[in-house]
């Protein structure tokens, strides 16, 4: 699949200050849509409350659109509670132009676009814009992307 660098910078809901030191665990489809037991990380925010990772582009699945799956913990340790999961997306005009590569070219499953995604709807019409902001690495196209996105966390008492 196309390389993607994913910062996501973890905020508090009520204050939208930076929150350090959770453990934020992604997981997510290949680029034909299948799941296993790769494509999967935790790693703790830094001290402004940003993680990275390194990846890939996920493809989409016969269950929604593209997206990658996100859980927050209360503290740096993993088995710490959780305090969110959900799933950020891309906008459906980057899917497009990604899904015309190989190897996401060859994915079978029936595509969903975000509007048509029930758990993309329920996040935007609760407020929040759970899309990764996204560009080209380099001008030679398809190198690989970076990617951004800021999601609040709600705290666990």
């Amino acid at each position: 699949g196309i390389a993607l660098t994913l910062d996501i910078g973890i905020l508090d809901v009520s204050t939208c200050e930076a929150l350090p030191n959770v453990m934020v665990e992604i997981w997510s489809a290949n680029a034909e849509g299948e799941y296993g037991t790769f494509l999967r990380g935790a790693s703790p925010a830094g001290s402004n409350g940003i993680v990275e990772f390194q990846t890939i582009f996920p493809g989409f699945t016969s269950q929604g659109a593209n997206h990658i799956n996100l859980m927050v913990h209360t503290t740096s340790l993993i088995s710490s509670g959780v305090s969110h999961v959900g799933q950020i997306f891309f906008t459906d005009k980057w899917t497009t132009i990604i899904g015309m590569q190989p190897p996401y070219n060859t994915n079978t499953n029936v595509r969903v676009l975000d509007l048509d995604d029930p758990v993309y709807m329920a996040a935007s019409e609760a407020g929040f814009y759970p899309v990764v902001d996204i560009e080209s690495i380099h001008d030679d196209w398809p190198e690989g992307v970076i990617g951004y996105i800021s999601t609040c966390k709600m705290l666990v008492s």
